[in-house]
């Protein structure tokens, strides 16, 4: 989920309990790509996206790295614990800082658990969600239940605003449950979010005060990890739909306990209102982490749908009419949570390579080529 880093050592746990789509040779999806020649060793031969590429944190987990609006600054999720985390806290950095042996400052509480910042328009404040409120210790994390690889759906998450200084200076959710996953719109006016306040995990828009809140989904399933699309019309988010009885009374039975389990998911897209919502990847396995490309006519997501065993996952591009497929990255492991800079020019990414074949994941900067 987008509230939760899957880590190379949970991947090694999906290549035995999810479930892989086979496909015969005429089913299966064509995915594009080709090679260039490259003296960057972070860069794999196929990588012709990427014309630079740098690595930022170097030990933990760290993921879900958020532009400021102005594309100077980063806030991003981490739980390494030689910055003195015990579960995943917020950071902040420049966008041309590294931190290989030096710690970014801290701006949540340190307190519970946190998920999901993004720079609010102002590029003085962030929002995020934190489990601080109901507990200032880290909540337990289960990662298998009945032998399944799951996700917990904390429902002590609210969402707050905070300057970037850490203080804490709006609480924008108070409803039951889980409230969680917010994003701003690049139009500065609205933020996204996942609640289960209807009894479903679905998709919310709020104004930027957190005002004028409106349901935007309602078909059962696990709804998350929404973007807007650069303009402020669309959503893209990742969504597990169970269709069977079968599969429906498993996914009532795990969130009724607070848990999903994400590795069946496929990409949705809708209208900023939930109008006109359709599936756009039909792919199987877990296709999820969507963003616009800077054009809005294209979505870069993270997938497993062409691994055997679970893993890898790896960063593919597909038109918004669900057309051209095409392989980006070429990681044997993980590659996950890309954000295009405001300007279009740079990708921010979450990826287990140059990590001495370890369990930590890293952030990555690259520059961006069409």
């Amino acid at each position: 989920m987008k509230t939760t880093l899957i880590y190379l050592t949970l991947i090694a746990i999906i290549c035995f309990s999810c479930k892989t789509k086979v496909k015969t040779e005429a089913e299966k999806t064509e995915v594009t790509s080709e090679k260039v020649a490259t003296d960057n060793p972070l860069i794999y031969p196929e990588e012709t996206h990427f014309k630079n590429l740098r690595q930022v944190t170097f030990g933990g987990d760290n993921a879900e790295a958020y532009w400021s609006f102005d594309d100077k600054q980063i806030v991003f999720q981490s739980n390494y614990e030689k910055w003195n985390v015990g579960c995943d806290q917020m950071f902040l950095m420049n966008a041309d800082e590294t931190f290989n042996g030096t710690v970014p400052p801290m701006v949540s509480t340190g307190k519970g658990r946190t998920t999901c910042s993004y720079f609010m328009p102002d590029n003085k404040h962030i929002i995020y969600a934190s489990t601080h409120l109901a507990d200032e210790n880290c909540p337990d994390t289960p990662l298998r239940k009945n032998g399944k690889y799951i996700w917990p759906v904390y429902d002590t998450f609210d969402i707050f605003v905070a300057d970037l200084e850490g203080n804490i200076v709006k609480q924008l959710t108070n409803e039951k449950g889980y409230d969680a996953e917010p994003t701003v719109s690049p139009k500065g006016d609205k933020i996204v979010f996942t609640s289960t306040r209807s009894g479903d995990l679905e998709l919310y828009t709020m104004n930027i005060d957190g005002s004028d809140v409106k349901q935007i989904t309602d078909e059962l399933g696990y709804d998350g990890g929404a973007f807007f699309s650069p303009d402020g019309t669309k959503l893209i988010f990742r969504s597990s739909r169970p269709k069977t009885e079968k599969k429906i009374k498993e996914y009532k039975g795990l969130l009724a306990e607070g848990l999903v389990e994400p590795t069946d998911m496929e990409l949705y897209i809708c209208n900023a209102n939930g109008s006109d919502l359709r599936q756009l990847t039909d792919l199987g396995n877990a296709n999820w982490s969507p963003f616009f490309h800077p054009s809005g006519k294209k979505v870069l997501f993270s997938s497993n749908f062409e691994a055997e065993r679970g893993f890898p996952f790896n960063l593919y591009l597909i038109d918004i009419d669900g057309k051209n497929l095409e392989r980006v990255t070429h990681s044997e492991t993980f590659d996950a949570f890309p954000v295009f800079s405001n300007d279009g020019k740079k990708l921010a990414f979450s990826s287990n390579r140059n990590n001495g074949g370890g369990r930590d994941t890293n952030l990555f900067i690259a520059e961006w080529q069409d």
